[in-house]
C-alpha cells in the first residue's frame, strides 16, 4: 500500500497540509499510523475519508459532516446514519416552513388588508406564546425577542402576566422574518423589505426571496445526494477491507456496519 504524505492529501483536495493534520485531530480521518521515526503514514484510505468529508460539507454543513465522519471512525455506523437522517429531516422542515411562508404571501396578495387566513397558518390558534412560535419556526425564543427589539415584530402582551401573545398575523410576520434571515438578510434589510410590504402591500421582494430560497434548498438537497453517495462508497470500501483483513486486524467498524453493507452491497459513486 502506497504511503502518502500530508502534502499529498492536501494537494489532492486543495487545502493546506496543516488543515489535513487538523482533520486528523478532529477525527475526520481514521487513525494514522506513524513510521519508526514518527512521520505520519497516510494511505488511500485516508484520502478517501478526506474526499468523503469534503463531499458531505456542502449538504450537511461542517459540524454535521465532522460528526458523521468521527462517528464512523469510532465504529458507530448506525449513529452516523442517524446523523445523516437528521440532516434530511431538517431540510424537510425548512421546506415545510417555506411552503407556509409562500402560502402567507399568496394570502397577502389576495387580501388587501394583509391578514393571513386561518387556513394559511394551519395548526395555529389565535394567540401563541413565544416558545410555541419559536418551535414552529425552528428558531430560539431569543431570536424572536431580538426581532421584536429591532422593531420587526410587535406581539401584544397578555393582561396580568405580560407574556408575549402572537396572533396569526404575528406568526406570519415571524415566518417572513425567518425566511429573510435564512436568506442572509441583515436585520436592517429585513426591516426595509417588511416596511415596503406594510407601506405598499407589494410582495414582489418577498416573492423573489422565496424563489431564491427554493433554489438554495434544491441545491442543498442535490449536495446531500452527492455526499450520501460518497459516504456509502466509503462505508462499502471499509467493509470490504475489513472482510479481507486477517481476523485479528478487523476494525470495530466491521462489527457495527449496517446489514446492507454486511451483505456486500456494491459501492456507488467515487
Amino acid at each position: 500500500m502506497a504511503v502518502l504524505r500530508p502534502v499529498d492529501l492536501a494537494q489532492a483536495v486543495g487545502v493546506s497540509a496543516q488543515q489535513v493534520r487538523n482533520y486528523e485531530d478532529a477525527g475526520v480521518l481514521p487513525p494514522v499510523p506513524r513510521s519508526a521515526s514518527g512521520y505520519r503514514q497516510f494511505s488511500e484510505r485516508h484520502l478517501d475519508a478526506l474526499v468523503t468529508y469534503r463531499a458531505l460539507v456542502p449538504g450537511y454543513g461542517v459540524v454535521a459532516a465532522r460528526s458523521i465522519m468521527r462517528t464512523v471512525h469510532d465504529g458507530g455506523v448506525a449513529g452516523a446514519l442517524a446523523l445523516v437522517d437528521a440532516g434530511h429531516a431538517a431540510l424537510h422542515d425548512q421546506r415545510r416552513q417555506l411552503r407556509e411562508t409562500a402560502a402567507a404571501l399568496e394570502s397577502l396578495t389576495a387580501d388587501a388588508g394583509a391578514t393571513a387566513s386561518p387556513a394559511v397558518l394551519a395548526g395555529t390558534r389565535p394567540a401563541l406564546r413565544v416558545g410555541e412560535v419559536a418551535r414552529r419556526l425552528g428558531v430560539r425564543p431569543s431570536a424572536l425577542r431580538t426581532w421584536e427589539a429591532a422593531g420587526l415584530l410587535t406581539p401584544s402582551r397578555e393582561p396580568g402576566t405580560s407574556y408575549r401573545s402572537y396572533t396569526a398575523e404575528d406568526v406570519r410576520d415571524a415566518q417572513l422574518v425567518s425566511l429573510l434571515r435564512q436568506s442572509r438578510y441583515g436585520l436592517a434589510q429585513v426591516g426595509l423589505v417588511l416596511g415596503e410590504l406594510r407601506r405598499t402591500g407589494s410582495t414582489d421582494a418577498l416573492r423573489a426571496v422565496v424563489a431564491q430560497r427554493q433554489e438554495q434548498l434544491a441545491a442543498r438537497a442535490l449536495a446531500m445526494l452527492d455526499g450520501g453517495g460518497r459516504l456509502f462508497a466509503y462505508l462499502s470500501s471499509s467493509e470490504a477491507s475489513a472482510r479481507e483483513a486477517p481476523p485479528r486486524a478487523a476494525s470495530r467498524a466491521s462489527r457495527t456496519a449496517s446489514p446492507a453493507l454486511a451483505q456486500g452491497v456494491p459501492a456507488q459513486g467515487s
